[in-house]
């Protein structure tokens, strides 16, 4: 039996950011701890990027991962809502290298191909697929948890085949 790699997965933003550890085998996913860390908008960017900063560095002390993913979010309509994400991913990915970790990022074409088949599935076909492979009683909420478990799941399955990964 293959040995068992811990994943911290990520789903960036700065109000919100879904995260999940989870211990793979190679074979089955093992949900760990998974769980939101939320922002006040009301408080300036530089502290909420210290608070997500300070909660994720927690969760790596505490849960030891091995591996790091993080979802490379895209932007279209919001420059100001794209800057902000970049900002966390930024932030998580240099946490991540900081403490030593293997760190990959994988866009929502990615993830949604690895967790449902299909690059173009919908944000429910993936919670839903989640709630599947984790074998979970209902779908973690709210969907950057089940956003952040799709990301560590990618990377368990993408983690040994470079070439499918996006740079990083």
């Amino acid at each position: 039996m293959a040995s068992s790699v811990r994943i911290l997965g990520i789903d960036p933003g700065l109000s919100r950011c879904g995260y999940a550890v989870i211990d793979y085998d190679g074979r089955t996913p093992d949900p760990v701890e998974y769980g939101l860390i939320k922002t006040s908008p009301k408080d300036e960017t530089t502290k909420r990027l210290g608070e997500i900063h300070k909660e994720i560095g927690r969760v790596i002390d505490e849960f030891k991962p091995d591996e790091f993913a993080i979802e490379r979010v895209y932007f279209h309509r919001n420059v100001s809502t794209a800057i902000d994400v970049a900002m966390v991913m930024g932030a998580l990915i240099s946490l991540a290298v900081e403490r030593g970790l293997i760190a990959r990022q994988y866009t929502p074409l990615q993830i949604k191909r690895a967790i449902t088949g299909a690059g173009r599935a919908s944000k429910d076909q993936v919670q839903k697929m989640i709630r599947i492979l984790y074998k979970l009683e209902e779908i973690p909420k709210p969907p950057d948890v089940a956003d952040a478990l799709a990301a560590a799941l990618t990377h368990a399955h993408m983690r040994n085949h470079p070439e499918d990964r996006s740079v990083g």
